[in-house]
């Protein structure tokens, strides 16, 4: 029997139905080699050599492999059919050879296939081919960039700018796009402008709207009624004439369908109608592939097989009618830059299969393959016929004219089936449909109905009297009509969200299909950029990377230099470069930068970056003074400084005799809190002085103040959101007396009730049992915030014995979310809760499961994808144990050594 191997155990099992018992499938759970996280895994002096490791959650898969190879002389290598894939097949193969898995007379083939279906399958099996080094070449020239930069940019941040992670060659661009959006927004001055719409009624009592476009015989520019005293007056000229319509222009449009999917653009639809991140959207594509239910997702292809489109053409006409088949098949121009990396579309492997059709599939697979199978569908239809209406309505004496668009729908098409999403949208107005409307016909101003027409620019447009504004819109009634004024503002850029991040991405020419999702969860991993409402804003730390490397590494941070070196690495696919002459170049100039970091000290670098984000972290003061002089002793000069535990906050240039700090983004709310001595709330029974205070990590409370007898007073943390101007005396006390002592526990030991990270609790502190050094604690939850300040002993050891009943005491084993079934090589893997969150449990394996899934959702093959990527980091040391065999026995270490390296 032949051995196939592909990388995950789902796609395997579903290989295997179609190759039947003559084939022995087996997945590789992924890359198996990798370069080691190590100084000189990538030998700059030795033309790029690169030391690769077989990662020890690996090594059994590698093994697993090699022993079918015993009784079989042929291997089929069917990984992914893009870079990645190739990779995977290189690096199995050169793994087998170094264990001599594979032999002379071994049979090592490769094929490809862009679905998992039994016809792709069996008819990539007639056409194998050899590993493409080109393509290997193009991945380890990025593997090699990626580590070169990563592993040494790193340590020169983490030197020069304490509390920085990471950087990398893309993702370090695209945080740049995200830093460069919020300065956008921040430095953006808003301008007022003004339009002035009417909602008129025809002859026959239907209203429709109209907005003001030439005023006194002129035409208006947006910018040209820019004060509510000008709207009032224009507003005035509206309502005091009589109005007619003076043309109604009607011509015939069409729209088109959008290309079916590429994996960028399903990122983008997938983030605009469900919300998806781009991880999240990419593995839930990944179980669609190895389902056999899409074709694969990374790829920057739009076009669609000649089979396929047929396909679709005939699902459309059973579907909906010949009427949406257009006269020839729609054909989509191919946007990848190397053609050996194109691949088609996303599309459905059966046209005729709805989601409706599969009924088995999880709530977020279902979705995206709805989405996917009407945009394939609807690319392929007859295009939408409308009609695009402009009604000018003028007074008699041409002082006026207001223009009302509109369009109406005369056969919907490919609308019939999908439209694609919109970033950011604005006021539609062709979007609006309009009655029958005459030429030369009275345009009466419609005083019925006015609120209801006007609801949705405010809930109070309408006003009474005659002339007042309000200060976001205002209605002035004249006669027996209606004419309404709204204030408007210019808008700033809108931030990024993952769709429009990948959008710009893919537009500047950086990353490719298959790390937009990856570039985009790292930057959110390493804390430089956070999610809130789908929106990606920066962190502190993020602008202070950015800042870095754009003032001391500008060039590699450039969105030009990134785009070309994209394409000279697309080049080495395609054969047209030498992948270490791409190296060499990058490499020589890359070394130079890094020594000039050289002799840089911290505070050089900390004064560059308060010059750079001094609007941000210095922002401008309304009378005109120095924003960066300390406001608690007037003297000293405000600087960004950095801790030894990481972060950074801004001190005071006099310190330590004054110890004024505050966060970066400005002072706190709620008084006068940020100096040395903070606000003092009053004392306490012992007369000592509560103080409300801020510092690196946030408000707090202090009891007392810092002495020689004294150095570390008591303190308490405000919880996070809560109001500083609420926080007098007698909540600081209520503070400061938590852990407060309930009382002693009946069976030895004490019970404390508390706040933590993780909200009130009660605890029950034994002292250590005869043998032991620690003491035991059992912990319970308090619902109520409240409670903690009230709680008995009765209550708190009710709250005890439920814990302890309920088996999710200290050291009892917690109770699975989800049981997922047996592990291939043995032992259940179950979805756990867990204090930082849920997480896959494999023997002693916890993997962290992403945020945007949902517990619940997690299947087998997501379970044992993150169990294989975490597996190594959790066995890593044992290696080390290996070492000291070697002095041991001679024939036994050599033994030891030659299976070391043979795998």
């Amino acid at each position: 029997m032949a051995v196939v191997v592909v990388e995950s155990p789902a796609k395997a099992k579903t290989i295997n139905k179609y190759l039947g018992k003559d084939y022995t499938v087996l997945a590789s759970y992924g890359h198996v080699r990798d370069l080691p996280p190590k100084d000189g895994s990538v030998d700059t002096d030795h033309e790029f050599e690169m030391k690769w490791e077989v990662a020890s959650a690996s090594q059994k898969h590698v093994r697993a492999i090699a022993e079918a190879l015993k009784d079989d002389d042929t291997l089929i290598l069917a990984t992914d059919p893009d870079r990645e894939g190739e990779a995977i097949s290189w690096h199995l193969q050169e793994a087998l050879t170094k264990r001599r898995a594979i032999k002379k007379d071994t049979k090592v083939e490769r094929v490809v296939f862009n679905a998992i279906t039994k016809s792709a399958v069996t008819e990539a099996m007639k056409n194998p081919r050899a590993v493409d080094m080109e393509l290997v070449e193009a991945y380890l020239a990025r593997r090699a960039l990626d580590y070169l930069v990563g592993f040494n940019l790193s340590p020169v941040l983490w030197r020069k700018l304490p509390g920085a992670k990471s950087a990398g060659r893309v993702q370090s661009v695209a945080l740049r796009l995200i830093v460069e959006r919020e300065m956008e927004i921040e430095a953006f001055n808003a301008r007022e402008f003004w339009s002035v719409r009417a909602m008129l009624e025809t002859p026959r009592g239907q209203q429709y709207e109209a907005r003001l476009t030439h005023l006194a015989g002129k035409k208006l520019d947006k910018f040209d009624i820019a004060t509510a005293e000008a709207a009032e007056l224009a507003v005035t000229a509206v309502a005091s004439r009589d109005l007619k319509v003076a043309s109604v222009e009607a011509k015939p449009a069409s729209r088109n369908p959008s290309a079916p999917f590429m994996t960028s653009t399903l990122q983008q639809e997938a983030s605009r109608k469900f919300g998806f991140g781009a991880r999240q959207t990419m593995s839930t594509a990944q179980r669609l592939y190895e389902a056999g239910y899409i074709t694969y997702m990374r790829t920057d292809g739009i076009d669609m097989a000649p089979e396929a489109v047929t396909a679709a053409r005939e699902a459309i006409k059973s579907r909906y009618g010949a009427e949406y088949i257009p006269g020839s098949p729609r054909i989509y121009k191919n946007k990848a830059k190397n053609a050996q990396e194109a691949h088609e579309c996303i599309r459905p492997t059966d046209m005729a299969l709805s989601a409706e059709d599969l009924g088995s599939l999880e709530a977020d697979q279902k979705k995206l393959y709805d989405l996917i199978w009407k945009r394939t569908l609807a690319s392929q239809m007859e295009a939408a016929k409308l009609e695009r209406t402009t009604v000018d309505v003028s007074s008699d004496d041409g002082q006026i004219t207001l223009r009302a668009t509109g369009q109406v729908i005369q056969f919907d098409g490919f609308l019939r089936v999908y439209e694609e999403g919109r970033d950011d949208v604005g006021d539609d107005e062709d979007g609006k449909r309009l009655p029958q409307i005459s030429e030369g016909e009275a345009a009466a101003k419609a005083r019925r109905g006015l609120a209801e027409a006007f609801a949705k620019l405010t809930p109070d447009a309408v006003v009474e009297s005659p002339g007042t504004l309000q200060k976001e819109a205002n209605a002035i009634l004249g006669g027996e009509g209606a004419v309404l004024g709204q204030q408007s503002f210019t808008q700033p850029p809108p931030r990024y969200t993952e769709a429009t991040l990948v959008k710009r991405m893919e537009e500047l020419g950086i990353g490719r299909p298959s790390t937009y999702a990856s570039i985009v969860s790292v930057i959110q991993e390493r804390d430089y950029v956070r999610k809130e409402q789908n929106r990606l804003i920066p962190e502190d730390k993020g602008r202070l990377v950015t800042a870095f490397l754009e003032n001391y590494f500008r060039k590699y941070v450039g969105y030009d230099f990134t785009a070309d070196l994209e394409n000279d690495l697309d080049r080495i696919t395609s054969g047209d470069a030498q992948w270490k002459t791409v190296l060499t170049r990058f490499w020589t100039d890359f070394r130079a930068a890094l020594d000039e970091t050289a002799d840089l000290r911290i505070t050089e670098v900390l004064e560059k970056i308060n010059e750079v984000l001094a609007p941000h972290i210095f922002p401008a003061e309304e009378d005109g003074s120095d924003p960066r002089i300390c406001k608690n002793c007037g003297a000293g000069r405000l600087s960004l400084k950095t801790a030894r535990s990481g972060g950074a906050f801004i001190g005071c240039s006099n310190y330590p005799e004054c110890r004024y700090t505050r966060p970066l983004s400005g002072e706190l709310e709620g008084g006068d809190i940020a100096g040395p001595d903070g606000k003092v709330l009053g004392l306490n029974d012992e007369g000592e002085t509560i103080t409300l205070r801020t510092g690196r990590f946030g408000p707090y409370v202090q009891q007392g103040d810092v002495t020689e007898e004294v150095p570390k007073p008591k303190r308490a943390s405000v919880p996070k959101g809560e109001d500083l101007s609420t926080v007098d005396l007698p909540r600081a006390l209520q503070l400061l007396s938590l852990p407060r002592k309930v009382g002693d526990h009946p069976e030895g030991g004490i019970v404390e009730a508390a706040i933590g990270r993780f909200g009130p609790f009660v605890v029950w502190v034994r002292p250590p049992a005869e043998g032991e050094k620690k003491e035991s604690k059992t912990y319970a939850n308090i619902k109520d915030p409240a409670e903690v300040y009230t709680i008995g002993m009765n209550r708190a050891m009710e709250l005890i014995a439920q814990k302890a009943a309920s088996g999710r005491g200290r050291g009892a084993a917690a109770t699975p979310l989800k049981e997922l079934g047996e592990h291939p090589d043995g032992g259940p893997v179950n979805v756990m809760p867990g204090r930082y969150g849920p997480y896959v449990k494999w023997e002693k394996v916890n993997a962290t499961i992403p945020k945007e899934t949902k517990p619940e959702d997690v299947t087998m093959e997501q379970a044992l994808e993150l169990i294989a990527a975490k597996a190594p980091k959790k066995k890593a040391p044992a290696k080390k144990k290996t070492a000291p065999k070697k002095s041991t026995a001679k024939k036994p270490a050599s033994k030891k050594t030659a299976s070391t390296k043979g795998s």
